[in-house]
């Protein structure tokens, strides 16, 4: 039984401290490994589920007549305005040793039932940043890191929010930091600051004072750096002032949206970006998805969904070890225990090049990419899913957009 369940089970409505309350709830949220808490009003209750190895969980239904405390003590840990309602408003926590030191970024959104809150969870003793750690299989780190001793360019990353794009970013930053330590100038320019890292000049965007990541990149190109990791390409201006850099001496590591890794080009082509300066300072694009890994103590042999199986070969099928997690007490009864790396690196080269510059379909350049020995997310996918890692259809379901 949870903390929460015990404390509202030993006290009525009316002495429930919500203080206390509050506690408890992150309390068994950290407890099952969450990285995000939702309270939320439903009709009838309050929800909290908790986001767990990437899927949200309820975990309790509180009385709907705390809709407006817990809220309310959240915007005090947050240190946000609590008497303010019915408008967005974002905050921090430092939680104590009896947390396990976690942070809280906290984000207060009014819905037509009531305000809802959602913590995201950073753990710093689960947070390394070794990029050996990454879970990358050896091909695609050997060519990651090769990338990352280029003196000058563009490696972006790809991948849905929660895909693990910043753990990667961060750790080729402390690959960096280790390789060449004090001799080299690094700089970040993020929304907002997750971890502080040694010797590299992190700045916090504050849109309030109109420091956004163009601004914030323009000014920075003033201070000397050789490397500057951007949390986000989100807009022409900073499109093209990252790529002037790539092409001017620098290394640029940074973040764009897109529904696949060869779908990055036509993202930045609509965003007015001309194909000759991405042709020209592009060195690779990482796609990084997380899947679920099998639960180790309850995974058995199963038969997949058949019409999955049709896009294996004959021989996969007959050699391939098809496991999936029952559900017991370890997994909390999900079957999954973790998550695990696929990833998908499209490096730059003459053919892709020249496909960029003609503004070829997204489909056309992922061809280009395979033809040279490009490993996609759904066959880095389906090698954990031949292992007994995870399942074939947790690999589809996250790399639906990337299959032919």
């Amino acid at each position: 039984m949870s903390h929460t369940q015990n404390y509202l089970e030993s006290v009525t409505l009316d002495e429930v401290e919500v203080e206390t309350l509050v506690n408890y709830i992150i309390l068994d949220c950290v407890e099952v490994a969450a990285s995000d808490i939702h309270i939320e009003p439903w009709e009838e209750t309050l929800a909290v589920r908790a986001r767990i190895a990437g899927v949200l969980t309820e975990m309790i239904h509180l009385p709907l007549d705390l809709k407006e405390k817990i809220p309310g003590r959240f915007k005090v840990m947050g240190n946000m305005a609590s008497h303010l309602v019915g408008v967005g408003q974002d905050g921090k926590a430092n939680m104590g040793a009896e947390f396990g030191n976690i942070q809280l970024r906290i984000s207060i959104m009014p819905t037509v039932n009531g305000e809802k809150v959602v913590a995201r969870i950073f753990d710093p003793s689960t947070r390394g940043f070794d990029i050996n750690q990454l879970g990358f299989d050896d091909t695609t780190l050997n060519e990651f890191i090769e990338l990352l001793n280029k003196p000058n360019g563009l490696i972006l990353l790809n991948g849905p929010t929660g895909s693990g794009k910043t753990t990667a970013m961060y750790s080729a930053l402390n690959y960096l930091i280790e390789k060449h330590g004090t001799t080299m100038s690094i700089a970040t320019v993020e929304d907002p600051v997750e971890v502080p890292l040694a010797t590299v000049a992190q700045a916090m965007l504050n849109p309030g004072m109109e420091f956004g990541f163009s601004e914030a990149l323009r000014s920075l190109m003033r201070q000397d750096p050789e490397v500057i990791m951007v949390g986000e390409i989100r807009d022409s201006e900073t499109a093209n002032i990252a790529i002037q850099a790539g092409l001017t001496g620098h290394l640029v590591i940074s973040t764009v949206h897109s529904g696949t890794t060869a779908g990055v080009f036509a993202r930045l082509i609509n965003m007015k970006i001309e194909p000759f300066l991405l042709a020209s300072s592009i060195l690779g694009i990482l796609g990084v998805r997380l899947v679920r890994n099998n639960c180790e103590y309850c995974a058995l042999p199963y038969e997949p969904d058949p019409s999955l199986l049709r896009n294996l070969t004959a021989e996969q099928i007959e050699n391939g070890s098809f496991r999936r997690g029952e559900g017991c007490e370890q997994c909390a009864g999900t079957g999954y225990g973790g998550r695990i790396s696929l990833t998908e690196l499209l490096r730059i080269s003459e053919p892709i090049r020249d496909a960029v510059l003609e503004k070829k379909p997204t489909r056309h350049i992922q061809q280009l990419a395979i033809d040279a020995g490009l490993r996609t997310l759904w066959d880095s996918g389906i090698s954990r899913v031949l292992t007994g890692e995870t399942t074939i259809e947790e690999v589809a379901k996250k790399t639906a957009t990337d299959q032919i």
